[in-house]
């Protein structure tokens, strides 16, 4: 099977592309032009240089796969008004640059990674399970808002004929987290001891390789216009510290911060991050998320993907020991670039391919 992966090297994506070569698929890589591709590069058959703003590269891409997986998109909990352009510009426009792309190209099959935010919070206490309808005015939080405009746009694809199936993750944590997403820079930052307080609430956490196997399963498994939650565990952050500090005997913090507390300082924390070019942590919107419903029902997944969970304390351990054993306590935003040798590696320049 030929195959193409936006955004290759994420954490979703740099796990997926090694899967599909494990299984002998001919995958081809979709990053930003200048990505590093250090993670990656010795499972992949070919690289195209794009982005999913430039539909052409989409197309050029696209030519001749078979099944196309699209991660690519911007995750920013912060509320700068450039982020949020971003945003708005990558998960929607992005996203339906995909769908022609695809329809152009003649895909067989369209497997789109939206999240659990897409989906419209039920009250506490309630099961949140999927949705045929997805209202960007019924969610909050302009990621949220994003990814549910977005799945709009993929549903009104299939109906238009484009053979296509999304699954909404949750709270993803996992090893071979090379970008350093959210939550792994909070083990990192427990890892390092610079976590001094909490903040009330929790999540619903899921393995990133639970993740993949769900996707993988969609491709192969999943009915054209349906929608698959791919969701674990909820744990409060008290009880993911007190995991992970019976882990590695780090102590956790014991302070306690009030959401509410939380969610006035957030402004100033936000400030501090952008300031010291820091991944933001805890913002007003993060804040707010600890404190929603995340009760969600994977059964639809369970039943028609074989999906499956790993225990929580599990992905931690493999995580904590992940980052240890790459060395990314002392440097862990630093990578080196990785120089391209025997891989066909596509670059598009003015809506033409490049081999370098």
């Amino acid at each position: 099977m030929k195959c193409v992966v936006t955004g290759a090297t994420g954490h979703i994506g740099n796990i997926l592309v090694k899967a599909l070569h494990a299984r002998n698929d001919k995958v081809t890589a979709f990053v930003l032009p200048r990505e590093d591709i250090g993670n990656i590069k010795d499972y992949v058959e070919t690289v195209a240089y794009g982005d999913v703003r430039d539909q052409q590269s989409l197309e050029y891409a696209f030519a001749g796969q078979d099944i196309v997986y699209h991660l690519a998109g911007v995750i920013d909990i912060g509320s700068g008004k450039k982020m949020r352009k971003l945003m708005y510009e990558v998960n929607v426009e992005g996203v339906r640059n995909v769908v022609n792309a695809c329809r152009n190209a003649s895909i067989k099959r369209l497997v789109y990674t939206s999240s659990v935010h897409a989906i419209t919070e039920l009250p506490h206490g309630q099961m949140i399970g999927e949705s045929k309808v997805f209202n960007p005015s019924s969610v909050k939080g302009s990621y949220a808002k994003t990814k549910a405009a977005a799945t709009a746009i993929v549903l009104d694809a299939t109906k238009e004929g484009l053979d296509a199936v999304i699954v909404h993750p949750a709270g993803i944590i996992g090893p071979d987290d090379h970008q350093m997403s959210n939550l792994g820079q909070l083990v990192l930052d427990f890892l390092k001891g610079k976590l001094l307080a909490y903040v009330s609430g929790g999540y619903n956490f899921v393995d990133v390789r639970d993740v993949v196997n769900g996707i993988l399963n969609a491709a192969d498994k999943g009915i054209c216009g349906e929608c698959y939650i791919l969701s674990g565990e909820y744990h409060s952050v008290r009880d993911m510290l007190a995991t992970m500090e019976d882990i590695t005997r780090i102590k956790a913090p014991k302070t306690k911060l009030p959401r509410w507390f939380a969610y006035f300082t957030s402004p100033f924390a936000e400030l501090h991050y952008r300031l010291h070019k820091q991944k933001p942590l805890f913002t007003a919107y993060s804040i707010f998320t600890l404190g929603t419903n995340s009760n969600y029902n994977n059964e639809k997944a369970k039943i028609t993907l074989g999906y499956t969970t790993t225990p929580f304390r599990k992905t931690l351990e493999d995580t904590i020991s992940w980052i240890k054993t790459h060395k990314l306590l002392p440097n862990a935003n630093k990578r080196p670039r990785t120089k391209h040798r025997n891989k066909s590696v596509a670059k598009v320049v003015n809506g033409t391919y490049m081999n370098k």
